[in-house]
């Protein structure tokens, strides 16, 4: 495959491509938005072409979903399965500056920006994000369309649900499971179990709103 095409005209989406550069992919970067408004602009320095379903018309690119939200990444990885788009068109885009040991497995269609660490036996799971200077201690494990803003730090063996958010700053005490779906705010330090669906904040963090939103 030769091009990139990045699914969301978002800031994830600058950020992504600039990635791009760092690493020097070969092709073209290209994006994808369901915004009309956007299309036949510029985002940064990549093209909006049109829609996310034109993504099934360009078979010789790979693709990254940089929508910001978990759970909206979820939502398009959904839709874009259902019209034939196989897991091997995604890409994954990991800036120089991660430190990414032997043991530590990063998944199909993940972002990890600059300065991300990843100590020893980490598991991060397919179109997670993992914004600037994010610390995955050991045995940390995070699934599927996570994102953890930047700053964030998990201690060891702490287990991320599925499309959870985390916000900038947060820490999280080792063996500390976030459950799917949960929300994390900005700076908590988290030291107890946050439940599916769940939004907890505060130092130290506590419950605010329970329920999943879209």
């Amino acid at each position: 495959m030769s091009g990139l095409v990045l699914v969301g005209a978002s800031g994830l989406a600058r950020e992504a491509t600039a990635v791009a550069v760092l690493v020097q992919h070969p092709g073209p970067v290209q994006v994808v938005d369901d915004d009309p408004a956007r299309w036949g602009t510029l985002h940064g320095l990549a093209p909006v072409l049109g829609g996310v379903d034109l993504v099934t018309e360009l078979v010789d690119d790979e693709v990254v979903l940089t929508l910001g939200k978990g759970r909206l990444r979820r939502r398009v990885a959904t839709r874009l399965a259902m019209v034939g788009l196989g897991a091997s068109r995604y890409a994954t885009l990991l800036h120089p500056r991660i430190v990414l040991p032997g043991s530590c497995h990063v998944g199909r269609g993940s972002i990890a920006l600059d300065g991300v660490v990843l100590t020893a036996d980490v598991e991060v799971g397919e179109h997670v994000v993992l914004m600037p200077h994010v610390t995955l201690t050991h045995g940390c494990t995070v699934a599927d369309f996570a994102t953890l803003c930047a700053g964030v730090s998990l201690g060891g063996d702490v287990e991320v649900g599925e499309a959870a958010y985390i916000g900038m700053n947060a820490s999280v005490r080792e063996g500390v499971h976030i459950g799917a779906d949960a929300t994390v705010g900005m700076g908590a330090v988290v030291l107890d179990d946050v439940p599916a669906g769940e939004t907890w904040a505060g130092v130290p963090a506590r419950p605010i709103r329970t329920g999943v939103h879209a």
